[in-house]
This record gives C-alpha cells, structure tokens and sequence, in this order.
C-alpha cells in the first residue's frame, strides 16, 4: 500500500510542504481545486522533490476541455520525470454552470468521452498519427507541427478519475488507470457498491484489478491529549456532516439505514445550522466512516480495515497535527 500526504491549500508553502513530504517518507502527495489552482503548485513541488509522486485530487475536468487537460497533464509528466498522476473530478452541476459557466449534461457520459479524448490526443503527439477524435460531447480535429509537444519520454501520466456513485465508477474502471475514493465512503460501501461497479467497468474495458489502482483517503480520528481527541472528533463530525448533507452521497448513508439523516442535513445545511448537523454525527457513524485510534495504532486499524482493497491511502485528517507525530504513523506503515 502506499501512504500518501497532500502539499496544502496555500501556494506560499508548496515547496516546504513538498520536501517534508519526500522526506517523512510519504509516497505521493496530492493537490486539490479549492481556492487555488491544482497544477501550478505541482510545478514547484515537481522542482524541489525528487522520488515522491505528485498528483490533482482533484482538478476540475468539466471546468476545462481535453486538450488543455492532455497538454498541462503532458507538461508536467516532463517536468516531474514521470511522476505525475492527473486526477480528475466532475463536481457538481451548480459548480460547474454558476461557478465556471460550463456546459453539464450526463456526467458519466461525458466524462468518459473526456478521458477517451485527452488519450487520443497524447496518442497523435506519440506516434505523430492524425488527430481525429469525434465524439457526442467533444471534436478534436486539428493538430499541426507547431502545437504538437511530440512524445513524451516517460510516456503519459496515470489518470485517476473521483467517483461516488455506480456509473462514474464503472468509468473509472474502464477507462482510467486509477480511481480516487471519495473521503465519504465507509468501508462497506467500497466494498459493496465500490468494487463491484469497479469491477464492472473493468470487464468493459477488458482489465485485471491489477491494472488499476484504488486510491482512499480515509478521515482519521486521533490525538495525544483528550484535548486532541476531542478537536479531531469535532472536526471530523462537522466534515461528515457537510457531506452528508449533499443528495449525491445520499447512497452511502442509505446503505447503512441512515438515509432519512440525509434529508435532515440538507434542510439544516441550507439554514446554516452548521453546529446543529455536526451533533447529528453519532458514535456509530463516526466509527463507520473514520479510523478512530491511537497514532501508534493506525497503520495496523487502516490494513486490518483496507489493505486487502486499497492500493494508496492518504489521511484524511480535518484538523492540525503534529508533522513530527504524523511521521511516526507514516513510518509504522513502512514497517
């Protein structure tokens, strides 16, 4: 399995980050498309590392088209030496019309279409073939000498792609090299809705389980002091609650009977009832969809719950810890 870290929000702190992350022993650190842009920082963090392997999770597909995607993704496989990895997400329909004014229509169609895309395009600049890609949603027709970056000596990047739901994950199976596990999913939901939508997709597109690999990034519950302990519960009750209440995720509470608390989420989230929909949280759901344990406990609660289906794991962790604490964990799992 490997453990991978995230470089933070601030583009001020990359190459800090970055470099802490490369040698607390991380083995990936990802990006994500909040209040700053997912590539850029890539570009430092890819300067001033060496081994460690560097992706978006995650980049907002629908907000671009397959061309910018193929050539930023292409560039920074050069810059980094063949250590990035594009991942990619759809958001949601509001984000996508009312925030980056983008056509939506059919999601898992049009994502599909997207990566197929993309990878035709990085084909025509390998092997010099005419770029001639005609689907429902995109065209790309036209490639001459002066545009085209020819092939990329460490070859193209792995494309990670986020899905929740079944069709977006059957997508994933076929047509991506990885899929990124949304932070709100409990261990039964991967293994009961997950992987069979995954494998699925797999069939599709004629591919083993080993040919691609399933990333999570799993809301830890941790601490030293009960003060701690109580911060990280707090914290990670809130994030629980803030997508609990978004009707997309309504299946995995489903899945476990809690689908009413869906309905009572949303209805407080659109109030603003923040610190009301965090009490809703129980032990039970906690548990359900956290590590809760003690920092020298953690490598082994995460193998015991996902090293038989996880291929990377990243702490998901709403809350401030310790670097120096949080290398310890780290270093149990290479152990």
């Amino acid at each position: 399995m490997y453990v991978d870290g995230a470089v933070g929000f601030d583009p001020s702190g990359v190459v800090e980050s970055a470099r802490r992350a490369e040698t607390t022993g991380y083995d990936g650190v990802w990006t994500a498309e909040t209040s700053h842009d997912p590539f850029l920082p890539l570009v430092l963090a890819a300067e001033h590392t060496t081994r460690i392997q560097l992706g978006t999770g995650i980049a907002v597909a629908f907000a671009r088209n397959p061309m910018n995607l193929a050539m930023v993704a292409n560039d920074l496989q050069t810059m980094s030496e063949g250590r990035f990895m594009l991942g990619l997400g759809s958001q949601i329909k509001p984000h996508i019309e009312k925030r980056f004014s983008m056509p939506w229509s059919q999601p898992a169609a049009r994502m599909r279409e997207l990566i197929l895309a993309m990878r035709a395009i990085w084909a025509s600049w390998a092997d010099g073939s005419r770029l001639a890609f005609r689907g429902e949603f995109y065209r790309h027709t036209l490639m001459n000498p002066m545009f085209d970056p020819g092939p990329n000596p460490y070859g193209n990047p792995k494309v990670f792609l986020a899905a929740v739901g079944q069709h977006m994950t059957e997508v994933a199976g076929e047509v991506a090299d990885g899929m990124l596990v949304h932070g709100f999913t409990t261990e039964r939901y991967l293994r009961e809705v997950t992987l069979p939508a995954l494998g699925r997709g797999m069939e599709a597109g004629g591919k083993t389980r080993a040919d691609l690999q399933l990333s999570y990034p799993g809301m830890v519950v941790t601490g030293t002091t009960d003060e701690e302990w109580e911060r990280a519960r707090n914290a990670v009750r809130a994030q629980l609650a803030f997508y609990g209440s978004t009707p997309a995720y309504r299946p995995v509470l489903e899945l476990h009977g809690w689908g009413d608390l869906q309905t009572e989420l949303n209805t407080l989230s659109k109030r603003g009832a923040w610190a009301e929909m965090a009490d809703l949280i129980d032990d039970d759901m906690l548990q359900a969809f956290a590590v809760v344990a003690e920092l020298d406990a953690i490598p082994g609660a995460v193998l015991a719950r996902f090293g038989d289906i996880v291929d990377r794991f990243s702490f998901y962790a709403p809350y401030d810890l310790d670097p120096e604490q949080w290398a310890a964990v780290v270093a149990g799992f290479k152990r």
